[in-house]
């Protein structure tokens, strides 16, 4: 967002405590807590695995794109029972910085995941999506389902469309001085003036992160960004689309989804509850829960509720 969000390998290497995965395993052994690099196309990304329980991994894809995962690391009082995986997309946090647009793409996207996947030696696995990461996951598993057996969309972009609209719906109820700074420099397109800045604050102190002021897992977010990738994919802003992923729906597809869902929204979302109950409703026994007094980062509005929805649902799957 602008300025705001505006093993088994065949070789490795330990240097200051990280090791740099090379290649691809097969069979998955049991993941042990670590940190590291993966080498991707484009570059290197960074990883960490927390938590040695025996129960079925929990793989974090962060939304953005290019917003890095630090703002989901309440997600990792999970690791009592499971491994718990975070890591960076290539573009932003501790992973390298791109340039290439060629690497700024869903399909990119996707392929980087698999490699992240491969490299780790991921058999079973339960894949957890936030906002942008929702997009990431789905297209992934239409593509590479082996192995996936849960889903968790969090605060899910699925349609761009709705998104936008969405978007428009809630600004409408913002005082109107902010409505008006947010059109007429739309209309201008002077996404730098500070009036438009302070209006994209408004809107994500009400719909976006809630808790005030926001923690050092949120600041840590917005300062390692990575705008370029974030504005040629997205656009200046969350509610200004003017990027790669504008015509982005996959509401025709969810139906291919074979494995159990999890659905959550925050109750102040930007993804709507509404919209995300429409999209459960497009995936038979789907599951969707709202999260209380929380904006779109309902893992830091309120983590408590977040965790337990989230442990609640892993285990009801069983040893799946």
């Amino acid at each position: 967002m602008k300025k705001l969000f505006s093993l088994t390998v065949s070789m490795c290497c330990v240097i200051t405590g990280f090791v740099f995965i090379t290649t691809c395993s097969t069979n998955q052994k049991k993941l042990t807590p670590r940190e590291g690099y993966i080498h991707v196309n484009g570059g290197k990304i960074w990883y960490k695995i927390v938590g040695e329980g025996n129960k079925t991994p929990l793989l974090l894809l962060h939304g953005g794109p290019a917003i890095p995962s630090y703002y989901l690391n309440p997600i990792g009082e999970l690791s009592k029972d499971r491994p718990i995986i975070f890591y960076d997309q290539l573009g932003c946090g501790r992973s390298d910085r791109v340039t290439d647009t060629t690497l700024m793409s869903i399909d990119h996207f996707v392929e980087e995941l698999k490699q992240v996947h491969d490299s780790l030696g991921l058999k079973d696995f339960y894949l957890y999506g936030h906002s942008w990461g929702t997009m990431l996951g789905t297209d992934f598993y239409l593509k590479y389902p082996a192995g996936i057996k849960a889903m968790i969309l969090a605060s899910p972009a699925l349609s761009m469309t709705r998104w936008m609209q969405d978007a428009d719906t809630l600004i409408k109820t913002l005082p109107d001085s902010v409505q008006n700074a947010i059109h007429v420099n739309e209309e201008n397109k002077t996404y730098d003036a500070p009036s438009y800045q302070q209006a994209v604050q408004i809107f994500y102190e009400h719909f976006v992160a809630r808790k005030l002021p926001w923690s050092a897992d949120i600041d840590s977010s917005i300062s390692q960004a990575g705008m370029n990738v974030y504005q040629y994919m997205n656009g200046p802003s969350e509610f200004t689309v003017t990027g790669q992923l504008k015509n982005y729906d996959r509401t025709n597809r969810l139906s291919e989804i074979k494995v159990p869902v999890l659905f959550i929204a925050g109750e102040y979302d930007e993804a709507l509850p509404s919209t995300v109950q429409y999209y459960q409703s497009l995936l038979p026994g789907a599951k969707f829960t709202e999260i209380a007094n929380a904006g779109h980062l309902t893992m830091q509005d309120n983590p408590e509720e977040n965790n337990k929805v989230i442990k609640d649902f892993l285990d009801s799957l069983g040893k799946k």
